[in-house]
């Protein structure tokens, strides 16, 4: 009986050590050095370009880089500083440049495509932390706007690794929002975007992932109507 309950106990001990190295090995599958194939030409045209104190700045991945902000918001101080495929890693890698034109504002969209490199939502955050710390000490008087990530819409069937992390998106928009202070804005998106089955309106996006004409009409109704561009 001795030799059964032993047996037991080191079947059990040994499940729980496996399943501990499979769920450390899952974990690990992440990489914060990872750039798009376009990165470093971006990041040097945007380093050419000249900078005012007046400029404000669309900061993101391909969602911002989608669409020509001075002309959508009729605001010639608007610069996209998106790049299609970045993390939030690249942003952070790239980000002096931004702070070095003491822009009057910065708006930020970045982590969707953290989530789908599997990067943890604790790292995400941690980043997030450190792109307005960065900012706030190089640039005091450049006011940020943080917006919340938007829905995805899975039925598009294009975005695979974008797809199935809902809850990633749902916990870090609701830790985004504990980021605003005084010197940090939260815009909320997310809500303004959902279809019924709480995911991206079709109506507002091309594949599931990046909006549309309408999708970015929505947004820059949002910035105008909440008075966020004076």
């Amino acid at each position: 009986m001795k030799y059964l309950l032993r047996r037991a106990l080191f079947l059990l001990l040994a499940t729980l050590i496996l399943g501990s190295a499979r769920l450390s090995a899952q974990e690990a599958k992440w990489d914060s050095t990872y750039r798009p194939g376009k990165y470093v030409a971006k990041v040097t045209a945007f380093k050419s370009e000249p900078k005012s104190k007046k400029d404000i700045i669309f900061l993101g991945n391909s969602i911002t880089a989608g669409t020509d902000w001075s002309k959508l918001l009729d605001l010639p101080a608007a610069k996209n500083r998106g790049i299609s495929g970045d993390i939030t890693f690249g942003v952070l890698e790239r980000l002096d440049d931004v702070i070095a034109g003491k822009p009057s504002k910065v708006f930020i969209l970045i982590g969707i495509n953290d989530i789908s490199r599997n990067i943890p939502d604790s790292i995400i955050l941690r980043n997030y932390r450190s792109i307005i710390s960065r900012i706030e000490k190089g640039s005091k008087k450049t006011k940020i706007y943080f917006y919340t990530l938007l829905p995805v819409n899975c039925s598009f069937n294009k975005f695979k690794n974008h797809y199935g992390k809902d809850e990633h998106i749902l916990w870090l928009n609701e830790e985004i929002k504990k980021l605003a202070d005084k010197k940090v804005s939260v815009i909320d998106l997310y809500p303004h975007f959902l279809d019924e089955n709480k995911h991206l309106k079709a109506g507002y996006t091309k594949d599931g992932l990046h909006l549309n004409e309408a999708g970015y009409k929505v947004w820059a109704d949002l910035l105008k109507n909440g008075e966020y561009l004076k």
